[in-house]
């Protein structure tokens, strides 16, 4: 009996339909599921903050596909205080602003209202950029304006119950001593400095003294004021270990995922949401984080940021939301070099997607699901032209300056990529664009990794001697067929291997002519590169 396939046949529809079956058994209205991610905006955002959004995103794609109306809500925390000045911006002279809300700070780019719009603002132009659709909440306007009104009198209120709640969790007793409420001290300015200790439900005010507090190891000097913060004019916020929950209840949120360096405060807010607020918390995913090369967490504290700007720098929005979706559970390794090859992929699956490339059935329906979703289903009409990108980058690398798009056409006509008499179409002179800031930047794309068998290495390692003499397309063409031949290796499967060694794709153009136009001794240094790794 085949497997039902569900929706288009990713995690992402099988995430939407466990979302619709719960909210069903709960009985609460479908009319519209809400999801929602949260936007920092304490500094540069990386690329994890974006892979909030394109998960929430599509499982919102993928409730409307299944007939329920949807929405994204983009949250973004700018009530939050600045613990650390980020990476880059040490010369700024934010280390006064430690403490204050991102909200209150000036911009020191001076182009937006403050520190926190700034940030936030890069992270929704990445949005836009890659076509996710999203209700922005700023939560500095959610305060002010009462939207958590009713929640945060219920939490501060049953603070006790709260605080309880998160002992028993992470066995961290402060909340049994203190509100879960950080006001904004009305003499200083900062939030984090100071400690809520009572609330008055008649005046709605919680009474506070800032006292300091150790962030990172370093400590925050609080100015001593004692006052008192009024809830309805937004003069303070809710602390992560119970804001969660109030926006959920308030908001209506029905499905969240996030990382699992928060799901502590999920866990804690799940409780709260239920036990004091009285709302079946969102359903949740828990996804992996991104490390760079060496191990680390991509984060804004660990100064190791890799924006989604660099990656629209070098390669499409749709090839990043391909970074983002095509796994949810385990942990990445990633940096820039990595974006060449996200780009072949997703050509590879639009050749799928056109049935230009065979898979079975089971594959192909998960591929075009997924195709569709990095194109926010709004996938192209027809399919476009392929180029491996190391093939684009070392044509733009190769051509003169003055006639850098008739060069690269000529070439790709050459190479079969384009038919005598057509020229470059808007997708093409966007990848020679991609293809010009590599080349600017790097000296070279690393080889796509290739385990060689004992075979395959024997006939590397004849042909790399026959290149050193042949100076014809033809006879290289040949060597190749006869290095395979001689070592017992398959001459198509051969030539595959040296495709994606040398372009990262399995096919490319006619090889004897493109050895030649990229230099032997490249190619020779490619070709030990790739045999000396396995």
């Amino acid at each position: 009996m085949s497997e039902e396939i569900i929706g288009r046949g990713t995690w992402y529809d099988m995430m939407a339909k466990k979302v619709i079956e719960r909210e069903q058994s709960l009985g609460r209205s479908t009319d519209i599921i809400r999801t929602e991610m949260g936007l920092g905006a304490s500094g540069f955002p990386h690329i994890g903050s974006l892979g909030d959004a394109a998960r929430s995103y599509t499982v919102t794609l993928a409730l409307k596909d299944q007939k329920f109306n949807s929405e994204l809500i983009a949250y973004c925390d700018d009530k939050d205080g600045l613990r650390k000045v980020p990476a880059g911006l040490t010369n700024e002279g934010l280390e006064k602003y430690l403490g204050f809300p991102v909200s209150s700070i000036p911009d020191p780019f001076g182009c937006h209202e403050s520190f926190g719009k700034h940030m936030s603002s890069l992270l929704l132009e990445s949005l836009d950029k890659c076509g996710i659709e999203y209700r922005y909440y700023s939560a500095k306007e959610v305060y002010e304006k009462g939207l958590i009104l009713n929640e945060m009198r219920t939490l501060l209120t049953n603070a006790k119950q709260v605080g309880q709640i998160v002992k028993e969790e992470v066995g961290q007793d402060t909340y049994t001593e203190v509100l879960p409420f950080f006001a904004v001290c009305e003499k200083c300015g900062r939030i984090y400095t100071t400690r809520a200790y009572s609330f008055d439900p008649k005046t709605d005010k919680v009474h506070y003294k800032c006292e300091g507090l150790e962030i990172r190891g370093k400590l925050i000097q609080g100015c001593g004021h004692e006052g008192e913060a009024d809830i309805k004019k937004g003069e303070g916020k809710l602390t992560w270990k119970s804001e969660f929950a109030a926006r959920w209840k308030a908001l209506d949120i029905r499905f969240e995922a996030f990382g699992k360096d928060i799901a502590d405060s999920v866990k804690i807010n799940d409780r709260i949401c239920r036990e004091v607020l009285c709302f079946e918390p969102p359903s949740h995913a828990k996804y992996e984080m991104f490390l760079d090369k060496g191990g680390k967490k991509i984060s804004k504290s660990a100064g190791n940021v890799f924006t989604p700007q660099v990656w629209f720098y070098y390669g499409s929005p749709q090839s990043l939301l391909l970074l983002m979706l095509k796994r949810f559970v385990g942990t990445r390794t990633l940096d820039v070099s990595d974006i060449p090859a996200y780009m072949n992929e997703l050509d590879y699956m639009e050749d799928v997607y056109f049935g230009r490339k065979q898979v079975g059935e089971k594959e192909k329906t998960r591929l075009h699901g997924l195709f569709e979703y990095c194109y926010v289903m709004k996938a192209p009409a027809k399919i476009s032209v392929h180029v491996p990108y190391n093939l684009m980058a070392f044509l733009v690398k190769m051509a003169p300056k003055e006639c850098l798009d008739d060069y690269v056409t000529e070439k790709l006509q050459s190479y079969g990529y384009l038919p005598k008499g057509q020229g470059l179409d808007v997708n093409l002179k966007q990848r020679v664009e991609y293809a010009l800031n590599w080349t600017r930047d790097f000296e070279e794309i690393k080889e796509t990794d290739v385990t060689l068998t004992a075979e395959e290495k024997k006939a590397v390692a004849d042909l790399v001697v026959k290149l050193d003499t042949e100076d014809e397309p033809d006879k290289i063409q040949n060597a190749i067929f006869n290095a395979a031949k001689n070592n017992g290796v398959q001459p198509g499967g051969f030539f595959k291997t040296l495709y994606r060694i040398l372009m990262g794709a399995p096919q490319g153009p006619r090889l004897g002519p493109y050895v030649l136009a990229m230099g032997k001794q490249n190619v020779i240094a490619a070709l030990q590169r790739a045999s000396n790794k396995t």
